[in-house]
């Protein structure tokens, strides 16, 4: 059946939600259904893990491509990380070899984030938007992967931002990005124009029935639909039917995706909504593609052509990561990764593993204290639980900074400013700063992190609040000196483990969150690969077929991490003390499964 967001499709399509929801896919099958009904259609990709290439067989770049194979579709990829050096060298070439280095990388560090990359792909695509030469041959374009909100509400602010940084009026995340804005003003604004008419924009929340993922897509519909992007259909892909194969694993997983979507945000209840049933295959192919919308074409019997007989070798279970960090009877242990990989429930189970071998164990989490105190259902000696609100822990630092820098703004200044403190950053920076007590803390005993701040806000924090240059400098070459910076990136004082799952989008971000670790100057530790069907007990031959496909990514991790675990997909919940002992301590032994023709 055609997914409804297809009746009467306006020109442009905008497919957004969290990574690895199968928004590139659907965008593929979107463009070809389109193509197929006789429009000619061109399907524009700022995905960082665009495969858009790999599905239609097809080179594609930053040139307008034909798909042979689908007369009518034409293809684009724009490369998000090659967007994002062009706008940064336009800002910061012309200032290289005049201003003193140190002052060059404050500003090059300044417009390495999230921030820029957004604004550097929407500087890309407006063009599509608002150059009717270039897109008038089409009578549709399909964008893989929407602005945010806030990457929107930067577009609409006024001022001229060139002036505010050189009168030194702002000092972080946004105000860096934002400085090459102006000379585009009224592009953008015809741009945010087209996104907010419904005749012309469709806007597609894409999720996976998972309730992080429909979390994310809620709080999208609230960011557009306060800017007037109220013309949205909701997708929840991937749904797996209802198992009649007795297999309890698969009975499981459905009784969870069914309580997610029986269950949806309220603001999301009233939307056009359109459920895609999962699929053996990869969505690799023009046969791949043509079955996404067809609910005939998931087979419960899908043949297994080749399904691993177990885990990589180089793989281990959590209790090998727990033995090796209990080693050592202090610490801080930061778990880092996308929301929706379970790092609540990974750190957690970590605390109480070392806690119930002796030591004192601090949890401080930025979860909603619900989540926390059902995933630990009871008290455990030696093990401390603590939770940082990052609502207040933000509102605490935005008000602290408009009453210090924003008092002598005028009107325009201070409307950049309340923007730069939207930033994806600033609740980082703002989280991080309750969280910095916990570093020295950790020198007496173990201090787990969930939810730490990433490679970017660490080089940020270092560069705009100077604490840690400033020491250095003051102190010379003295060896006494230590910043809460260099106990970051000290490995016998910090051990960082990045979560993921193994499907391409999840270990593609995370592989870039470990970059950024990287160029602040701290190593990951290890990887813990989350909800693996290959570490799975389970005879559903659609599950077996999916497991045949987590291979590659499997050995992709194992080629960059020192240790990997790797933990199952399993039938219930990993929640409460007993839980989260269980899943510290489970037998990684993966039976040989059989083929079948």
């Amino acid at each position: 059946m055609i997914p409804t967001f297809l009746t009467d499709a306006p020109r442009y399509l905008f497919l957004t939600g969290k990574g690895g929801v199968g928004k590139t896919s659907i965008a593929c099958a979107s463009a070809m259904h389109l193509a197929r009904a006789g429009r000619s259609v061109l399907l524009v990709s700022t995905d960082p893990a665009s495969n858009v290439g790999q599905v239609f067989d097809t080179a594609i770049g930053n040139t307008i491509t034909e798909i042979a194979a689908v007369p009518g579709l034409s293809a684009l990829e724009i490369d998000p990380a090659e967007a994002a050096t062009t706008y940064r060298e336009s800002i910061v070439g012309p200032v290289r070899g005049i201003l003193p280095e140190p002052e060059v990388d404050l500003i090059e560090e300044q417009l390495s984030g999230v921030c820029t990359t957004e604004i550097a792909s929407f500087n890309e695509f407006t063009g599509l938007l608002t150059d009717t030469q270039t897109t008038a041959a089409f009578d549709h374009v399909v964008f893989d992967t929407a602005p945010t909100g806030h990457t929107i509400r930067l577009l609409q602010l006024p001022g001229s931002w060139t002036d505010y940084l050189d009168e030194g009026k702002g000092d972080a995340s946004c105000l860096g990005p934002l400085s090459g804005l102006e000379r585009q003003r009224s592009t953008y604004a015809e741009a945010v124009d087209a996104l907010g008419d419904p005749a012309r924009t469709r806007l597609v929340l894409v999720a996976r029935p998972q309730r992080g993922a429909v979390t994310e897509i809620a709080r999208t519909h609230g960011e557009l639909a306060e800017l007037g992007l109220r013309q949205q259909h909701v997708v929840v892909n991937a749904v797996l039917p209802l198992p009649d194969d007795g297999d309890v694993l698969a009975r499981a997983v459905h009784d969870r995706e069914q309580a997610v979507l029986n269950d949806l945000p309220e603001v999301l209840r009233g939307l056009p909504t359109d459920l895609l049933p999962l699929k053996a295959d990869n969505m690799v192919g023009l046969d791949a593609l043509t079955g996404l919308f067809d609910e005939a074409s998931t087979s419960r019997e899908a043949p297994i052509e080749q399904v691993p007989a177990g885990l990589p070798a180089g793989t281990d279970d959590l209790e090998a990561l727990v033995d090796e960090l209990a080693q050592q009877d202090h610490g801080l242990l930061m778990f880092m990764g996308k929301g929706g990989v379970g790092k609540t429930t990974i750190a957690s189970a970590v605390a109480v593993a070392l806690a119930e071998r002796g030591h004192d164990v601090h949890l401080t989490t930025t979860d909603p204290a619900a989540h926390l105190a059902d995933t630990l259902d009871e008290a455990v000696d030696g093990l401390q639980v603590s939770r940082i609100d990052p609502d207040e822990a933000t509102r605490t630092y935005r008000e602290t900074v408009l009453r210090n820098r924003g008092a002598a703004l005028d009107e325009a200044g201070r409307a950049a400013l309340e923007e730069d403190l939207r930033s994806p950053c600033t609740e980082e920076i703002a989280v991080f700063q309750a969280f910095s007590q916990a570093v020295n803390e950790a020198r007496r005993r173990f201090v787990v992190m969930d939810t730490a701040p990433t490679g970017h806000t660490l080089l940020l924090l270092d560069a705009t609040g100077s604490y840690h240059r400033d020491v250095v400098r003051q102190m010379g070459d003295s060896n006494n000196v230590t910043t809460p910076m260099m106990r970051l990136q000290d490995p016998e004082h910090t051990k960082v483990v990045v979560i993921t799952l193994p499907e391409t989008t999840p270990v593609l971000e995370a592989t870039h969150l470990q970059d950024d670790l990287r160029r602040a100057g701290i190593e990951p530790w290890g990887w813990v690969i989350n909800n693996s069907l290959t570490a799975a007990q389970t005879t559903n031959a659609l599950l077996l077929k999916r497991a045949g496909n987590e291979r590659a990514e499997l050995e992709r991790v194992l080629a960059t991490a020192e240790r990997c675990a790797v933990l199952p997909l399993l039938p219930a919940e990993p929640i409460g003390v007993a839980g989260l002992r269980e899943l510290s301590q489970r037998d990684r032994t993966v039976e040989m499964v059989p083929t079948s023709a």
